[in-house]
């Protein structure tokens, strides 16, 4: 089997007829429809005609040994994927579980650094080192940013990291870990900063750095894969639900079932639905007023991973495409989602809960076949983890007797 990429260039969203080649990523969006309102992300194209027939077959000794030693992960599905010139560590391959009612979790916990934000940056990583860049400035207090910091430690690249000042205590120890220079800044300041420190340095820009969302051009094609496990593994399902900030991972995962339908091996695409927390919901407002991208007033949430004030246009063509919606839940739903969860065995982010609090606010009975909702990052990243240290009980055993008939433990 094939593990070179077939990518062939960069396709505008803003209009598909603009192509550009695949080098350098155009990572300030579309030059030629791009206003001073409207950011218009790149896609990457591929060479979909020469896709080896063995890529979605079941992974067999044959394609074992296709893929050389060391270069696990994403490398299972390179031809799709723009090249893949960082090394990996091993992201992807995450569980599907079944919790019931046909409904499944794609858990995205279990990805290196504990989130799905691994997949994106295998993907922009590789683009850095495909550039000759000696390293990378990123945005971000959570996920994105311990991501990019791992994938940037594991391909011999700096990491310049403008964080918000307040992240959890816990995120900044993790952000630390892999050697990045953390910057703790106010979040208005953290764009501007990291524009002029990619015109100092020359390092490669793996955040946000236009007025509405466009992103890197190379990152939501990792999602894609999250597309090709689940089909590989439950087939088509008849909904996808998924934690939405920016929608890159709306995007990329609504590409991937695209592709499956283009390639001749999906009948049909699954409904996208997009769950926002209600403190913000850019994505809802742009749906709502027919606008390609949207900014609003963000309001206070512990969902601090996912409530942004402005979406980008990948968003908006990944729901309407894919037949679905922008939901808004609140924190309540998402605190009772992660319960749920819990209770499974599945410790969430209460961001992550957001794409079963949609679900479940939507309705099972709305599907006919199996519906996922994909959790995207481990409960280690929420406010407050932590920063309470276990109490130390009286040993005696009335009182231990006491605490475990109060949690209605007979004994």
């Amino acid at each position: 089997m094939a593990t070179e990429s077939l990518a062939t260039g960069q396709r505008s969203l803003g209009d598909p007829v603009l192509s550009y080649p695949l080098w350098p990523p155009l990572t300030s969006g579309c030059p030629r429809t791009s206003t001073a309102e409207v950011a218009y992300p790149l896609e990457i194209d591929y060479a979909y005609d020469r896709v080896p027939k063995e890529l979605f077959t079941a992974l067999g000794p044959e394609t074992v040994r296709a893929v050389p030693p060391g270069r696990g992960g994403l490398d299972r599905w390179a031809p799709l994927l723009p090249p893949l010139a960082a090394p990996g560590l091993g992201e992807g391959g995450t569980p599907l579980i079944d919790i019931g009612d046909g409904v499944y979790v794609k858990d995205e916990s279990r990805n290196p650094t504990w989130s799905h934000k691994d997949r994106l940056n295998r993907c922009t990583v590789s683009a850095a080192v495909g550039v000759g860049a000696e390293g990378i400035v990123v945005a971000s207090s959570g996920n994105h940013g311990a991501s990019a910091a791992a994938f940037a430690a594991r391909a011999g690249l700096r990491c310049v990291l403008l964080a918000s000042a307040g992240m959890p205590a816990a995120v900044d120890t993790f952000l630390h870990a892999y050697g990045a220079e953390v910057l703790p800044v106010p979040v208005e300041d953290r764009w501007p900063l990291m524009r002029r420190i990619v015109e100092r340095t020359g390092y490669h820009p793996v955040s946000n750095l236009t007025v509405t969302h466009t992103g890197h051009p190379f990152g939501p094609e990792g999602y894609k894969t999250i597309a090709y496990e689940i089909f590989t593994e439950l087939g088509t399902p008849a909904a996808v639900f998924m934690p939405t900030a920016y929608g890159e991972l709306l995007f990329g995962v609504w590409k991937g079932f695209e592709e499956l339908h283009r390639l001749g091996l999906a009948e049909h695409t699954p409904r996208i639905y997009a769950c926002e927390p209600d403190a913000g919901g850019p994505l809802h407002a742009a749906l709502r007023q027919g606008l390609p991208a949207a900014r609003v007033e963000v309001g206070e949430s512990a969902a601090y991973s996912a409530v942004s004030g402005v979406s980008g246009y990948r968003a908006a063509v990944a729901v309407r495409a894919g037949g679905g919606e922008a939901l808004l839940v609140s924190d309540a739903q998402m605190a009772a989602a992660q319960a749920e969860l819990a209770r499974q065995g599945l410790w969430s982010e209460l961001s992550s809960a957001a794409a079963l609090a949609g679900l479940r606010a939507t309705g099972r009975d709305a599907f006919e076949g199996p519906v996922v909702c994909v959790s995207t990052s481990s409960g280690f990243k929420d406010v407050g983890v932590g920063a309470h240290p276990a109490e130390t009980l009286d040993p005696s055993w009335e009182n231990i007797q006491g605490r475990l008939r109060g949690a209605g433990i007979p004994v």
